[in-house]
């Protein structure tokens, strides 16, 4: 992550996430941003930690259409913090990658930690850190959609 800080040093704690460069930098380039990657990105509750639109924490569930133009990756809720799922729908699709390379990983990358979306000679780059690795899409734009999950004990 160019911005995003996933090892921040907050007096006595160490490994504290901390998106605010990345927040600092958003109103300079938010311009420079396909619409849908925009959205995204300034959305009010995508890096406040306590909304339910916050990325942190969500669970990769499925990458479908990669190495295609078309390419979209679900996120699963957590019950505890979010009562939606997230779809993330990339038209015009020039580069994905997962690191560490591994076919087989797409879904045990773990829990969400944060994501940074950019401005890049093609749209938009979209890198997003779990636990276990991370997913970076180069696309035209983006398009992210919030969909209705039931929460239950037994979920």
């Amino acid at each position: 992550m160019e911005y995003v800080n996933l090892d921040a040093q907050v007096g006595g704690l160490s490994g504290v996430l901390d998106p605010a460069r990345y927040l600092a930098h958003l109103p300079s380039i938010s311009d420079d941003l396909p619409p849908g990657a925009r959205a995204f990105a300034t959305d009010t509750g995508h890096y406040d930690f306590h909304s339910r639109r916050c990325v942190k924490d969500l669970t990769l569930h499925a990458v479908r259409g990669a190495g295609g133009e078309e390419m979209e990756v679900a996120f699963r809720h957590n019950c505890w913090k979010h009562d939606r799922d997230l779809v993330i729908r990339y038209a015009g699709v020039s580069s994905f990658v997962i690191d560490p390379a591994d076919e087989d990983r797409e879904a045990d990358l773990g829990a969400v930690i944060l994501d940074e979306i950019l401005p890049h000679r093609d749209g938009c780059s979209h890198e997003i850190a779990c636990w276990d690795g991370t997913l970076t899409v180069v696309c035209r734009d983006l398009r992210a959609t919030w969909t209705e999950t039931v929460c239950s004990s037994k979920a």
